[in-house]
Protein backbone atom coordinates (compact mmCIF):
# COMPACT_ATOMS: atom_id res chain seq x y z
CA UNK A 1 0.00 0.00 0.00
CA UNK A 2 1.39 3.39 -1.02
CA UNK A 3 1.65 6.24 1.53
CA UNK A 4 0.03 9.53 0.50
CA UNK A 5 2.51 12.17 -0.52
CA UNK A 6 3.09 14.79 2.18
CA UNK A 7 3.23 18.42 1.18
CA UNK A 8 4.97 21.04 3.28
CA UNK A 9 3.05 24.25 3.83
CA UNK A 10 4.96 27.50 3.89
CA UNK A 11 3.40 30.51 5.60
CA UNK A 12 4.45 33.88 4.26
CA UNK A 13 3.93 37.08 6.20
CA UNK A 14 4.03 40.25 4.15
CA UNK A 15 6.60 42.69 5.53
CA UNK A 16 4.21 45.63 5.56
CA UNK A 17 1.74 44.11 8.04
CA UNK A 18 0.40 47.05 10.05
CA UNK A 19 1.17 46.88 13.76
CA UNK A 20 -1.93 47.66 15.79
CA UNK A 21 -1.58 51.21 17.04
CA UNK A 22 -1.76 51.91 20.75
CA UNK A 23 -5.13 53.44 21.60
CA UNK A 24 -4.98 57.16 22.36
CA UNK A 25 -5.90 58.39 25.87
CA UNK A 26 -9.12 59.77 24.37
CA UNK A 27 -10.03 56.35 22.95
CA UNK A 28 -9.20 54.71 26.29
CA UNK A 29 -11.48 57.13 28.13
CA UNK A 30 -14.37 56.15 25.85
CA UNK A 31 -14.16 52.35 26.18
CA UNK A 32 -17.16 52.14 28.50
CA UNK A 33 -20.38 54.11 28.15
CA UNK A 34 -22.40 54.38 31.34
CA UNK A 35 -26.01 55.31 31.96
CA UNK A 36 -28.08 55.39 35.13
CA UNK A 37 -31.71 54.29 35.16
CA UNK A 38 -33.88 55.44 38.06
CA UNK A 39 -37.21 57.19 38.68
CA UNK A 40 -37.20 60.96 38.02
CA UNK A 41 -38.89 61.52 41.34
CA UNK A 42 -39.57 59.21 44.26
CA UNK A 43 -42.24 59.56 46.95
CA UNK A 44 -41.42 58.33 50.45
CA UNK A 45 -42.97 58.71 53.89
CA UNK A 46 -40.08 59.78 56.11
CA UNK A 47 -42.48 59.79 59.12
CA UNK A 48 -43.04 56.02 58.79
CA UNK A 49 -39.50 55.08 57.78
CA UNK A 50 -36.50 57.38 58.20
CA UNK A 51 -34.44 55.83 55.37
CA UNK A 52 -35.59 56.08 51.77
CA UNK A 53 -34.09 53.37 49.52
CA UNK A 54 -34.31 53.83 45.76
CA UNK A 55 -33.29 51.12 43.27
CA UNK A 56 -30.88 52.40 40.61
CA UNK A 57 -29.54 50.49 37.61
CA UNK A 58 -26.06 51.32 36.30
CA UNK A 59 -25.80 50.19 32.68
CA UNK A 60 -22.26 49.65 31.35
CA UNK A 61 -21.71 49.28 27.60
CA UNK A 62 -18.38 48.18 26.16
CA UNK A 63 -18.00 50.38 23.06
CA UNK A 64 -15.00 48.45 21.76
CA UNK A 65 -14.51 45.03 20.18
CA UNK A 66 -11.87 44.17 22.81
CA UNK A 67 -12.27 42.57 26.22
CA UNK A 68 -12.14 45.30 28.88
CA UNK A 69 -11.45 45.20 32.64
CA UNK A 70 -13.82 47.56 34.44
CA UNK A 71 -13.67 48.95 37.96
CA UNK A 72 -16.62 50.84 39.48
CA UNK A 73 -16.09 52.98 42.59
CA UNK A 74 -19.16 54.25 44.43
CA UNK A 75 -17.22 55.95 47.24
CA UNK A 76 -16.63 59.17 45.27
CA UNK A 77 -18.32 62.22 46.78
CA UNK A 78 -18.57 65.66 45.17
CA UNK A 79 -16.04 67.86 46.95
CA UNK A 80 -17.37 71.31 46.18
CA UNK A 81 -19.67 72.74 48.84
CA UNK A 82 -21.78 74.18 46.01
CA UNK A 83 -22.66 70.68 44.78
CA UNK A 84 -23.73 69.70 48.30
CA UNK A 85 -25.88 72.81 48.70
CA UNK A 86 -27.72 72.17 45.44
CA UNK A 87 -28.10 68.41 45.59
CA UNK A 88 -27.52 67.29 49.17
CA UNK A 89 -25.73 64.13 50.17
CA UNK A 90 -26.83 60.51 49.90
CA UNK A 91 -25.22 57.10 50.34
CA UNK A 92 -24.90 54.04 48.12
CA UNK A 93 -25.90 50.95 50.12
CA UNK A 94 -24.00 47.66 49.96
CA UNK A 95 -20.83 46.98 48.04
CA UNK A 96 -18.87 50.14 47.16
CA UNK A 97 -16.42 48.72 44.58
CA UNK A 98 -16.97 46.33 41.69
CA UNK A 99 -14.47 44.71 39.34
CA UNK A 100 -15.74 43.00 36.22
CA UNK A 101 -14.76 42.08 32.71
CA UNK A 102 -16.84 42.96 29.66
CA UNK A 103 -16.47 41.20 26.32
CA UNK A 104 -16.47 43.26 23.13
CA UNK A 105 -19.78 45.14 22.69
CA UNK A 106 -21.16 43.56 25.90
CA UNK A 107 -23.74 45.43 27.98
CA UNK A 108 -23.82 44.78 31.73
CA UNK A 109 -26.50 45.85 34.18
CA UNK A 110 -25.52 46.53 37.81
CA UNK A 111 -28.28 46.87 40.42
CA UNK A 112 -27.56 49.53 43.06
CA UNK A 113 -29.47 51.08 45.97
CA UNK A 114 -29.32 54.76 46.86
CA UNK A 115 -30.20 55.75 50.44
CA UNK A 116 -31.65 59.18 51.32
CA UNK A 117 -32.45 60.62 54.78
CA UNK A 118 -34.52 63.64 53.72
CA UNK A 119 -36.29 65.26 50.79
CA UNK A 120 -34.42 67.17 48.12
CA UNK A 121 -32.82 67.07 44.70
CA UNK A 122 -29.83 64.74 44.44
CA UNK A 123 -27.25 63.96 41.77
CA UNK A 124 -26.90 60.18 41.35
CA UNK A 125 -24.09 60.65 38.82
CA UNK A 126 -21.33 59.99 41.38
CA UNK A 127 -20.10 56.47 40.40
CA UNK A 128 -16.60 56.63 38.94
CA UNK A 129 -15.87 54.07 36.24
CA UNK A 130 -12.35 53.04 35.22
CA UNK A 131 -11.44 50.71 32.37
CA UNK A 132 -8.47 49.18 30.62
CA UNK A 133 -8.00 46.73 27.78
CA UNK A 134 -7.37 43.25 29.19
CA UNK A 135 -4.18 42.73 27.19
CA UNK A 136 -2.87 46.18 28.10
CA UNK A 137 -0.03 46.18 30.60
CA UNK A 138 -0.78 49.24 32.70
CA UNK A 139 -0.81 49.76 36.42
CA UNK A 140 -4.01 51.75 36.41
CA UNK A 141 -7.22 51.96 34.47
CA UNK A 142 -8.29 55.03 32.50
CA UNK A 143 -11.11 57.05 34.01
CA UNK A 144 -14.17 56.87 31.76
CA UNK A 145 -15.89 60.07 30.72
CA UNK A 146 -18.79 60.80 33.01
CA UNK A 147 -22.20 61.56 31.62
CA UNK A 148 -24.40 64.48 32.55
CA UNK A 149 -25.69 64.90 36.12
CA UNK A 150 -28.36 62.36 36.99
CA UNK A 151 -30.85 64.27 39.12
CA UNK A 152 -33.56 62.65 41.24
CA UNK A 153 -36.21 64.40 43.36
CA UNK A 154 -37.08 62.80 46.70
CA UNK A 155 -40.52 63.85 48.01
CA UNK A 156 -42.09 63.30 51.41
CA UNK A 157 -45.67 61.97 51.41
Amino acid sequence: QELPETVLLKFIRPENTPVPARPTPEQLSNLIKTSLHYPESYNHSFHQKSLCLVPVTLLLSNCSQAVVDVMIDLRHKPTSSEALEIHGSFTWLGQTQYKLQLKGQEVYSLQLKACFVHTGVYNLGTPRVFAKLVDQVTLFETSQQNSMPALIIINNI
